[in-house]
């Protein structure tokens, strides 16, 4: 159930400014404003739909409302459970907020859900949390619903998908407003070491590292579900439905890597497995080692890991002619060299600064992040400037497939044998007949 329209003709000579300029050819385009203002001052706000009522769509979406300019009308999912806990949590914000409950007609469970939702007259936008794998399922019938969408990465677990997102991106071009979830990319911390860099700051740049070190993620075991059901409730866990590691979650790096170098790699070489990771937790990998060759000679090493003890770090580093830049999640952040710059640093309550290095007590750089990203996307509606991010979400994608599949088969793999893929991954899921 992959959806898939025909794939886009792309050459191996693909120019990128083509390949991301549907991202940038929106800005300042102003067509048509939505009609948000509906009478009282609660009603006014942009009406969402959370597609997907998770841990990080329930986040999305609340992040959203905290806007003050936002309020979740709708549900969708394949579960009941989750969608009665995603209703009672939005309930019980939204009423303090004065806002009156969730009507049940706008709640949708099951295979046809994400069609009812892109079909309600009473839904602007759509939170798109559901399993990767599906994205750009959701995400068409969303943009031919008329819906501005806050799609979650990645966009696709295969090259056909994220392809197929390239092309929904360009039907909503100058119509509607097509947000990402990278929200690193509007994070005010990371956002000025990436201005400094793009104006010299580190000279000319050599190479970089990176990694995502992270902990395992650890799931219910749901033992009176049936192995398909399990499969949909941990896809975390699952190669086809998640992408696997490097293109679900490693992907926040590698995004932070092309918006440092303003490219996408040229090729990669890659190894990785599932050496320690439990033995029956799907089939996604545990680690990777990955050597991004970018543009102008520039090295970029990346590792993961995703059962990790004891130990959680994610950070990009590159060093230039001029100095190095660092970018942790939580740390010290900034460019050491000729020009020099750090974020201010802010300490949790009743930390000391020497108990940083055994305790992580600073606070995380990405405390603005889903704030300042959701606050965009908000503005980008009522504003009529609408974000058009279906390009680069797919660059991103496609570089961390490339690393993928270079691990996969052992050998070196290019951009242009990247673009060139047609396989389709098949998650031989039937959600008709998902009991």
């Amino acid at each position: 159930m992959t959806g898939e329209a025909k794939r886009p003709n792309f050459s191996s000579e693909l120019d990128r400014r083509k390949f991301i300029g549907v991202a940038a050819a929106t800005a300042g385009a102003i067509l048509i404003r939505p009609k948000l203002v509906r009478g009282t001052a609660a009603n006014s706000a942009i009406r969402v739909g959370l597609l997907g009522c998770g841990g990080r769509g329930t986040e999305d979406a609340s992040n959203l409302v905290d806007t003050g300019n936002a309020r979740v009308v709708a549900l969708a999912d394949m579960f009941q459970d989750q969608l009665d806990n995603a209703r009672k949590h939005f309930d019980g914000v939204q009423q303090a907020k004065g806002y009156s409950a969730i009507d049940a007609s706008q709640t949708f469970v099951g295979p046809k859900a994400f069609e009812q939702m892109a079909a309600s007259k009473e839904v602007d936008a759509v939170v798109i949390a559901t399993p990767p794998y599906y994205h750009p399922q959701h995400l068409e019938a969303v943009v031919a619903g008329g819906k501005h969408v806050y799609l979650e990465k990645p966009v696709a677990v295969d090259v056909p998908g994220a392809l197929k997102v390239i092309e929904i991106g360009k039907r909503a071009e100058g119509k509607l407003s097509l947000d990402v979830g990278f929200q690193i990319r509007d994070c005010p911390p990371f956002v000025d070491l990436v201005k400094r860099i793009h104006n010299g700051a580190l000279g000319t740049i050599a190479c970089g590292e990176a990694h995502y070190l992270a902990g395992y993620i650890d799931r219910p075991a749901w033992p009176d579900a049936s192995p398909v059901e399990k499969r949909l409730r941990n896809w975390v866990y699952d190669r086809v439905l998640s992408g696997d590691i490097i293109v679900e979650q490693n992907i926040h790096v590698i995004d932070i890597c092309n918006w440092v170098l303003k490219n996408h790699p040229l090729k990669a070489s890659a190894t990785g497995g599932r050496l320690g990771r439990p033995a029956n937790d799907g089939d996604v990998y545990g680690n990777y080692n990955v050597v991004f060759h970018y543009p102008d000679n520039v090295d970029v090493t990346f590792s993961s890991t995703q059962f990790a003890k004891g130990w959680w770090d994610v950070t990009e580093r590159f060093f230039g002619t001029k100095g190095t830049s660092q970018s942790p999640y939580t740390g010290p952040l900034g460019i050491w060299g000729d020009e020099p710059w750090q974020a201010p640093q802010t300490l949790k309550p009743g930390a000391e600064p020497q108990a940083f290095s055994v305790a992580g007590n600073f606070t995380s750089n990405l405390e603005f992040a889903d704030r300042e990203k959701k606050k965009a996307f908000v503005e980008s509606i009522t504003s009529g400037n609408f974000h058009n991010q279906a390009a680069k979400g797919s660059e991103s994608a496609l570089s961390c497939m490339m690393a993928r599949s270079a691990a996969y088969t052992g050998h070196e793999v290019s951009w242009e044998e990247t673009m060139k893929s047609k396989e389709v991954w098949d998650s031989k899921i039937d959600l008709n007949k998902l009991r």
